[in-house]
């Protein structure tokens, strides 16, 4: 009897075997939709949308700067970077490399941006680290960081 509850066992297992990475893609594909949609609200300069994407508790930690708390504090600095982005002409975008997983309600992506100038011009390129919490089903940035890869000008 206990064969064959163990075969049963290891039947069950195999089986579901797709299933769990059919789900872990998802949840892959959900996280990096998270990055996506900060890219599109960081470039329409929508801070409610950039404060959506981010757990009531987040912290943010921006380069050469003090860490920022919680969802309004993140939504008045992300807006004054985007406005700021936005009025001298700066575009930002994600680089091709990319990483990420999941494991329970906690994710991460990491990642390549690059920022032009108005006139095309590459001013600066850098790296991000997110760490994502899955709130209510939605994932959101629990924390979040980024640096350039070199020093900014003096």
């Amino acid at each position: 009897m206990n064969a064959q509850l163990a075969g049963v066992m290891v039947l069950a297992a195999v089986g579901s075997a797709p299933v769990f990475a059919a789900d872990a893609k998802a949840e892959m594909a959900a996280v990096k939709a998270v990055d996506q949609n900060w890219l599109k609200a960081f470039k329409a300069a929508d801070g409610d949308a950039l404060a959506s994407l981010y757990d009531d508790n987040a912290v943010l930690m921006p380069p050469g700067a003090p860490a920022v708390m919680g969802r309004a504090a993140i939504r008045a600095f992300l807006l004054k970077e985007a406005q700021g982005a936005s009025q001298s002409g700066m575009a930002f975008s994600f680089g091709e490399k990319s990483d990420g997983g999941t494991n329970g309600n906690l994710g991460w992506s990491s990642g390549t941006y690059i920022v032009k100038d108005k006139d095309g011009k590459v001013v600066e390129t850098g790296k991000f680290l997110s760490v994502n919490r899955k709130v209510n089903g939605k994932w959101m940035y629990w924390r979040d960081t980024w640096n350039a890869d070199s020093m900014p000008p003096k």
